[in-house]
């Protein structure tokens, strides 16, 4: 339960709070994210997300033979 996970882990803490029935192991679940930075890695892996669906979509837009491709200095 406190092993740190490489990213934030949905499913394990919709479990831990649905089983957060009572003061005491809803204080658990608070304190079990707060030392695995929960929001901090929730933020990191969505901003890590945006920045790889823009590349994708960067990566499309100029495609293959985009014209900065075909530019020729004179």
């Amino acid at each position: 339960m406190d092993e740190q996970e490489t990213g934030y882990d949905y499913t394990r803490y919709k479990q831990l709070l649905a089983e957060a029935v009572d003061e005491t192991r809803r204080r658990e679940l608070i304190e079990i994210m707060i030392r695995e930075n929960a929001r901090d890695r929730l933020e990191a892996q969505r901003m890590a997300d945006r920045v790889a669906m823009t590349a994708m979509t960067v990566a499309r837009v100029l495609g293959p033979g985009s014209r900065r491709d075909n530019f020729q200095a004179r």
